[in-house]
């Protein structure tokens, strides 16, 4: 058997930050760019009920297609010839399907539910991602802003 060179090492390692980097964040404190410097909708109301939830990773093709390309530089490092042909076909079949994974875990992030009873007396409910920084309880007065479809509940 092949031994994997420097190169399929550090080629995994780039490939670890890429997929890594790719998650974006989704809690009440970060903006898009195409949210900054635009004006929101803002209400005010009571915070109900709180529950935490899990919010989905990525599924990009980002993570199928590293995985692939990875698995067919170990797998064709597997035998010689027609092996090694064999290996590189298996090798980006699993690490296609590895990276996809490897990418939605990756992503996952832990959130919470909202749900807030505004001054108008309309019920909504807003998941965003938890962060130490921003706990909720129930009673407390929150703002809740609104821009480009996105809302997101803060204090």
């Amino acid at each position: 058997m092949k031994k994997l060179s420097g190169f399929t090492y550090v080629f995994l390692a780039i490939i670890a930050l890429l997929v890594g980097g790719c998650a974006s964040t989704l809690s009440g404190e970060s903006y898009s760019r195409d949210e900054a410097r635009r004006p929101q909708q803002v209400q005010i109301g009571v915070i109900e009920f709180t529950r935490p939830v899990v919010i989905e990773g990525t599924k990009t093709p980002i993570g199928a297609g590293a995985g692939a390309i990875v698995g067919g530089i170990a797998g064709g490092a597997v035998g010689e010839g027609r092996g090694s042909a064999i290996g590189s076909v298996l090798g980006s079949v699993a690490g296609g399907i590895a990276g996809a994974v490897v990418e939605e875990q990756a992503t996952k992030r832990q959130g919470v539910e909202i749900t807030v009873r505004l001054e108008n007396g309309k019920v909504i409910a807003v998941v965003q991602e938890e962060t130490p920084k921003e706990t909720f309880t129930v009673g407390e007065r929150v703002r809740v802003l609104t821009v480009g479809g996105t809302t997101r509940v803060s204090h």
